[in-house]
């Protein structure tokens, strides 16, 4: 397997001409210049290795299976892509709300709103990441202004779907190995269904991105610098201009693990995402079609399609019934 060294984008000195290219052509690049410290780093990953080292007991008091809202913690195995089980487990945590039972002719997908579960035995962990979500926000937000300026579209342009509760999403997972079936599926070929992702990884290798020919290729371990790529939402608001690449994460072999924390960033769910106007519009190639992935123009179908799609027990649990897509 080949190495693919991805383009290095430096937020503090912003070069908008390799933005372009990294954002048209690959889809993924490393991102440096943050301002997220060292020590800020390690505080998240030690949270997040703390949280994976508590009892089975004391992570399974939060399991997702709770939550209506598809928060907490699920188990090895519980989680699927593509209908395959993926072999990790992980905590999900978002904006910490109060919980919204969509009323009569409320979309479902407001079930998505409402507040985290947090195991007793760390206190902490409610600190570090809501502060890890709000820090990684003002971030998120001045890259996406960047990435719009450098295709020449209106910075600001979608700030409006931001404004609000913004539907962010920050998990902490944990890559035990591989499974007992020598299975290597850590989290299956996929792309991310919203605008942002900043990913976050402790030096283990295991990310794999698709390349021009189709094969995976691994994407080396840069210290300090995010991982960021665009999710389907950018790829449809721009006719395809933009890229939303497929990417996988290969479980290590043998016993060795894997930490990792993806920060998405996404608008509030009741945003209609428009087409962005932008000077190259002429030269996109369309979106990619896919039958079973139906993308909507507000964002909070597809973030439900995608939830009820990865956690089946759930949804069988807490929203029995509840389709995928949305009414006609």
């Amino acid at each position: 397997m080949s190495e693919q060294r991805l383009p290095l984008i430096d937020l503090s000195r912003i070069d908008r001409e390799a933005l372009h290219h990294a954002v048209r052509d690959v889809g993924f690049f490393q991102l440096t210049g943050h301002g997220v410290t060292a020590e800020e780093i390690e505080a998240l990953l030690a949270a997040a290795r703390g949280f994976f080292a508590l009892p089975e007991a004391e992570r399974l008091s939060i399991d997702n299976l709770n939550s209506p809202h598809f928060r907490g913690y699920t188990r090895t195995g519980n989680e699927l892509t593509r209908g395959t089980r993926d072999w990790r487990d992980q905590l999900d945590i978002g904006a910490e709300l109060p919980p919204h039972v969509p009323g009569p002719g409320e979309p479902a997908y407001w079930w998505l709103e409402g507040p985290n579960q947090w195991p007793q035995a760390q206190p902490e962990l409610r600190t570090v990441t809501l502060d890890w979500i709000a820090r990684l926000s003002g971030i998120a937000h001045r890259l996406l202004h960047e990435v719009l300026g450098a295709i020449g579209a209106p910075e600001d342009f979608y700030d409006d779907a931001f404004a609000g509760h913004p539907h962010t999403n920050l998990k902490l997972i944990r890559y035990p190995g591989r499974a007992p079936q020598g299975d290597d599926q850590g989290v299956g070929v996929h792309k991310d269904y919203g605008f942002l992702t900043l990913l976050l990884t402790d030096g283990v290798g295991g990310l794999q991105v698709e390349g021009p020919d189709g094969g995976f290729q691994d994407v080396p371990h840069v210290p300090g610098a995010f991982v960021v790529n665009l999710g389907e939402l950018l790829e449809v608001a721009t006719d395809g201009y933009l890229k939303a690449t497929n990417h996988r994460v290969v479980s290590p072999p043998g016993a060795r693990e894997r930490y990792s924390a993806p920060f998405f960033y996404n608008p509030r769910l009741d945003a209609r995402i428009a087409p962005l106007p932008f000077p190259h519009a002429a030269r996109a190639t369309g979106v990619t079609q896919d039958p079973d992935n139906p993308l909507f123009a507000e964002y909070g179908w597809n973030s439900l399609k995608g939830w009820l799609r990865a956690h089946p027990e759930l949804a069988r649990k807490h929203h029995p019934g509840l389709a995928d897509t949305p009414p006609n």
